[in-house]
């Protein structure tokens, strides 16, 4: 039996996959406190590097601290579901689909993926699932898969001027 490049590519495209949601599920398994921790850790790394940051009063840095930690959470949604709509888009474009469907399958899956994601979150002490979360989560899937359309779009011009220049020569 022999295995294609187009199997090979699936396969590593699903591997990926499996690994970023697995990724996902772990920090939804993390109670509110653990959740809390790794969110003010991360913040605080990024704010300690700012000497603005540093000058501020102690109370004036809580305050800044738990508006950024919102935003980093937020970040965080976005940025790990562009890389699910990356995969899943990636992987959707091995198979011969019109693109509309290509994004429509990819979306679907993506947000419920999101949708169950926070309801695995509401079995987590100290979690809420949020709608807002899932917006989130959709839209990072949306960026991913126009990356993944302009990705294709450059790569095709590339190896069409590529395959011209051959031709010429």
């Amino acid at each position: 039996m022999k295995i294609s490049k187009i199997n090979i590519l699936r396969a590593i495209l699903i591997i990926l996959l499996l690994c970023t949601f697995y990724i996902i599920f772990g920090f939804s398994s993390q109670d509110g406190e653990e959740s809390g921790s790794t969110s003010r850790k991360v913040t605080q790394t990024i704010l300690e590097k700012s000497n603005r940051y540093n000058r501020l009063e102690e109370e004036e840095k809580e305050q800044v601290s738990l508006r950024t930690e919102k935003i980093i959470r937020k970040i965080a949604h976005f940025s790990i579901y562009t890389v699910v709509g990356l995969l899943l888009m990636g992987l959707v474009c091995t198979y011969k689909v019109k693109d509309k469907w290509r994004v429509i399958i990819t979306i679907i899956i993506g947000i419920l993926y999101a949708t169950s994601d926070e309801f695995h979150q509401s079995f987590s002490p100290g979690r809420t699932p949020k709608i807002t979360d899932v917006y989130i989560d959709t839209l990072g899937v949306i960026l991913g898969v126009l990356l993944t359309l302009l990705i294709r779009a450059i790569y095709r011009e590339f190896f069409k001027k590529y395959d011209e220049n051959i031709t010429k020569k």
